[in-house]
């Protein structure tokens, strides 16, 4: 073993490496809290309530109390519960309901928690796929997965989609409002696709996937939204559905996931109509991997590596982009494709909207 200690080690930056480390295990088992209090309803029944005792928390969620006390001294040390020690109460700030209880809220978390569960679930899959290089379809995953991606999207998309990045794009919200034709190319649960048709209902709107149930997924979405007559989603490749004349087409977090994302962008060059767009929302990166640390590099290049180049792979792999490709890598495909326009029209901490244009 002698042969590793030819450095001396400086203590300070090994106790902070460890203390980094052990924070990180910390958020890991904080995670499975976060999912059981959302499961059971457990922050709900204290949102808006003020102080509450263990009692009366366990009373409204219908669980044991004595469980519900030890998940509420979890949640109290990692911040996410107040607690008053004088009335013995525990107490959900409204900052806290917004974030773990309001399921409508822009914010709202504890859905995001299910992805790496079903990443811990897929471990077998994952080692396998590095050994052998073989892909993984985003189908073969934990079930866990695609819900707890479509919940992390939903809301962020909700917050975002209609009110900020479609009026950053060139024109594309005139023509939404006067009837305009959109394809949603991977639109998956339809969130993204539904959530356009409601805002413009004199435009129609294609959503397209190669995942069959959760096409079935987004038919129940679209129905509950009323917006059935403007919506159709149907199984087909990014690089062959059906329609031609395109206003605008989407790939709302999709394209890094494809085998062939040149081959998408070469089709929605042929499909779009002579002054159409095409609005390409990928996760937020940098060009440059020394600009990507930080925590949500890290969680993308996490994902991508057991979902994204996963799937890309198992799709064939031609160009496998992962979910941090960053912008400069992104514009390369569309130029390619015969785009001659191309720019960064809005960013969050999260996402970059980039607007292709030929």
């Amino acid at each position: 073993m002698d042969h590793i200690h030819h450095h001396p080690i400086d203590s300070a930056k090994l106790d902070a490496l460890l203390a980094r480390a052990f924070q990180d295990l910390s958020a890991g088992y904080g995670g499975v809290m976060i999912s059981l209090g959302n499961r059971l309803g457990l922050y709900k029944a204290m949102a808006g309530a003020g102080p509450l005792t263990t009692r009366e928390i366990a009373t409204r969620a219908d669980c044991a109390e004595r469980y519900v006390r030890e998940w509420l001294n979890s949640q109290v040390a990692g911040g996410y519960v107040a607690y008053h020690p004088i009335s013995d109460t525990y107490e959900l700030t409204p900052e806290q309901a917004m974030v773990l209880a309001d399921e409508d809220s822009p914010a709202f978390f504890p859905n995001a928690w299910a992805v790496p569960a079903s990443m811990w679930a897929d471990e077998e899959k994952a080692v396998e796929a590095f050994r052998t290089g073989r892909g993984i379809p985003w189908g073969d995953h934990d079930g866990r997965l695609a819900c707890g991606v479509a919940a992390f999207y939903r809301n962020g998309y909700k917050a975002s989609l209609v009110q900020e990045w479609l009026p950053s794009l060139d024109g594309v919200v005139d023509k939404l409002k006067t009837g305009a034709l959109v394809g949603d190319v991977g639109c998956g649960h339809g969130h993204s696709t539904v959530l356009m048709a409601k805002a413009f209902p004199a435009s129609t709107f294609h959503g397209f996937d190669s995942h069959e149930n959760s096409l079935d997924e987004a038919e129940s979405i679209a129905a509950e939204a009323g917006v059935t007559g403007q919506t159709s989603f149907e199984r087909a490749r990014a690089d062959n559905y059906p329609g031609e004349g395109y206003d605008l087409i989407c790939f709302f977090d999709a394209l890094h996931d494809m085998g062939d994302p040149a081959a998408a962008a070469t089709r929605a060059a042929k499909a779009l109509a002579p002054d159409g767009t095409v609005m390409l929302v990928e996760p937020f990166a940098n060009d440059r991997v020394e600009d990507n640390i930080s925590p949500v590099a890290r969680m993308y290049y996490a994902a991508s590596t057991t979902i994204c180049v996963a799937h890309a792979i198992s799709d064939g792999g031609r160009l496998v982009l992962g979910a941090q490709a960053g912008e400069a890598r992104l514009a390369e495909v569309f130029r390619k494709a015969g785009f001659t326009r191309f720019r960064r029209a809005f960013e969050t901490p999260f996402n970059l909207v980039l607007e292709a244009r030929l």
